[in-house]
């Protein structure tokens, strides 16, 4: 299995992420015409479309809600300049408390409610959740997607076996059973009766197995703390319509654990908590206290340091002076005058006088030396 060697910072519990790709062709317009619609209705409080030319090349959009009554959560979206498969985008809303998966989906701020098979697809494989994605036929495409899903460390992926051949009850989504927080971000896979060993045989190198007739959450990258494989494996999954309890179970307990930041939501979560623009009255007014505060303190600091250098360059000239008095001294032979206990004017009147000490003239009565 793969372990962890990231040291990107964990993703914080108030926190809700998700990234997909539009590929139609205007999903800035879609996006605007959402917002429009919920603010109309009051089912969000208020929204920002950002100036361009401030987030170029992306656009980005926020808005604000509540939820559970009176619990504000900010949401900002971002979406990359167009290519030939669509648009990239990535969603992280934040919660004035710990998130709970029963909540809306931060995403229906943003896109239509109704099915749209536009506005998220995985832009790693091309697939949507909350809808059923059979494996591919081919063993080497089968191969090669499920290693792309157990690397992708945005959306929860999930493989189902039918035991046998399903019949219209059979097709229901997990999605239809899962907490509205987690309907945008999990990826069904279904393996036919007969890719049983094939689906094992491309998870193989990942250390997770998919029972036969029942399910397995795959472990993403980095695997989270506290991921073990048999303990997100569902042995049976009833594919009857009814609600697979144990797998909903499983998937909703593997959001729960602790997970690092995926690579972009670190930049994209920064850019929500400290360039956040959509303010309130009350808001903004806290955030000119605090700019007035920061301005009276950087002042304040500046007055100290000019202050200072002040004070340095004023005892800098004092010593100059003395400096070249005493220089002047020396080179006439003269004592300078003195200057009250200043350290350099001590060092060079000791070396004045002991200059003088070192050259005595011959003492009275005694002979000089030959030498």
């Amino acid at each position: 299995m793969p372990t962890s060697s990231s040291a990107r910072p964990a993703v914080p519990p108030t926190v809700w992420l998700a990234r997909g790709r539009h590929a139609g062709a205007t999903p800035d317009t879609a996006v605007r015409h959402t917002l429009h619609w919920l603010k109309a209705g009051q089912d969000i409080d208020d929204f920002l479309e950002l100036p361009a030319p401030d987030t170029a090349p992306d656009l980005v959009f926020e808005a604000r809600t509540r939820v559970a009554g009176e619990v504000t959560v900010r949401a900002r979206l971002s979406l990359a300049p167009g290519t030939d498969a669509g648009r990239d985008w990535i969603l992280v809303a934040e919660a004035e408390q710990p998130w709970d998966p029963s909540w809306p989906s931060p995403a229906a701020m943003f896109w239509p409610s109704e099915p749209d098979p536009e506005w998220n697809a995985d832009p790693v494989t091309g697939l949507r959740p909350g809808v059923i994605n059979p494996l591919p036929e081919d063993d080497k495409d089968v191969r090669r997607l499920l290693r792309a899903c157990v690397r992708d460390p945005w959306h929860v992926h999930v493989v189902v076996h039918e035991a046998m051949t399903t019949d219209e009850r059979g097709r229901v989504p997990l999605a239809r059973w899962l907490p509205p927080g987690l309907r945008d971000r999990v990826v069904e896979h279904r393996a036919t009766p007969q890719q049983s060993r094939v689906a094992n045989w491309a998870l193989r190198e990942s250390g997770v197995e998919v029972p036969r007739g029942g399910a397995v959450v795959l472990p993403g990258s980095p695997v989270p703390e506290g991921y073990d494989a048999d303990a997100f494996a569902v042995r049976a999954v009833f594919l009857d319509g009814t609600e697979p309890v144990d797998l909903v179970a499983a998937v909703t307990r593997y959001d729960a654990l602790p997970r690092t930041l995926p690579e972009g939501a670190e930049d994209a979560l920064t850019a929500l908590r400290e360039e956040w623009r959509l303010l309130t009255t009350a808001e903004e007014l806290v955030r000119q206290r605090e700019l007035v505060a920061m301005y009276a303190e950087a002042l304040e600091a500046m007055t100290k340091s000019r202050d200072l250098y002040r004070e340095a360059a004023e005892r800098a000239h004092e010593a100059l002076a003395v400096y070249r008095e005493s220089a002047e001294a020396l080179g006439t032979g003269e004592a300078p005058a003195p200057r009250g206990v200043s350290p350099l004017t001590r060092t060079l009147e000791r070396f004045r006088v002991g200059g003088k000490a070192r050259r005595p003239g011959p003492a009275s009565g005694e002979p000089a030396s030959d030498n």
